[in-house]
């Protein structure tokens, strides 16, 4: 492993990474937060079909 050659990679990166404007930021929130909640959507569907496929609450007590 070649240490030096490594870090000058990693900052040579880092020199070129910028702050995202505020419209970049905002677009990328909206599609995490849609994944999100599509994700969970999903979870939440999957939950109630196994909920009326075998009429257990999922260990409730």
């Amino acid at each position: 492993m070649d240490v030096p050659y490594d870090l000058t990679s990693y900052v040579r990166v880092l020199k070129m990474a910028t702050t995202p404007t505020s419209e970049e930021f905002l677009q990328v929130s909206k599609i995490a937060g849609a994944g999100i909640l599509l994700v969970g959507f999903l979870g939440f569907l999957i939950g109630g079909i196994m909920l009326l496929l075998t009429g257990d609450a999922g260990g409730a007590l």
